[in-house]
């Protein structure tokens, strides 16, 4: 208003919150949204200017928690009074979050969904580096190799962030709808690592 200019759109982005574990607990988008807006007009007013129209970018909320992964078990490391490893065909090429920053997942044994969760176990990544720990400890069912681990709320970040690390092929991406399937992103092959090198 001091430079005689409204702006007549404003951005006011997204962080709009998902559960990522049973513990998450976010408010609805519709309460915060009432929040923002109520305080965009009374600001506004207060100024003596246009309320701008307002843009949002939920993206994180419309398909994080519709985005799940899907692990192979392939090694399971019991250290007696410290700690049970299920060690996982993926990790950091996937999902870089849990190393960055240490985020937080909620997961199941998807071929064991009756079963009750009797272990403590920490699921780690397959690049044998100290930071790849997909989940640091979570009760599950007792393991087994070639168990299907089912990560939860990973469709915001997981192949958004995905890498080559260590020479790691990015996965396949699925989209699923009422019992049917859609390949929409092929698993890399070492072709495609290799197809930008001159030799």
């Amino acid at each position: 208003n001091e430079l005689n200019f409204e702006v007549p759109d404003l951005n006011i982005g997204g962080g709009f919150g998902i559960r990522y574990t049973q513990a998450d607990n976010p408010p609805k988008i519709s309460d915060v949204l009432s929040l923002l807006m109520a305080a965009i007009e009374s600001e506004s007013l207060r100024i003596g200017i246009n309320r701008p129209r307002i843009i949002i970018e939920p993206g994180r909320w419309l398909v994080g928690e519709a985005g799940i992964t899907l692990y192979t078990v392939g090694a399971i490391k019991e250290i007696p009074n410290v700690r049970n490893y299920l060690s996982v065909d993926g990790g950091m090429g996937d999902n870089l979050r849990s190393a960055l920053y240490n985020a937080k997942y909620h997961a199941m044994i998807g071929n064991k969904p009756e079963l009750a969760a009797t272990t403590l176990y920490t699921v780690a990544g397959k690049c044998c580096e100290s930071g790849d720990i997909i989940i640091k400890d979570i009760m599950l069912p007792k393991a087994d190799y070639g168990d299907v681990l089912v990560v939860f709320s990973t469709g915001a970040y997981h192949y958004s962030m995905s890498n080559n690390y260590n020479k790691l092929r990015r996965p396949a991406v699925v989209f699923t709808h009422n019992g049917q399937h859609r390949l929409v992103t092929k698993r890399e092959t070492y072709e495609d690592l290799i197809k930008n090198d001159l030799g």
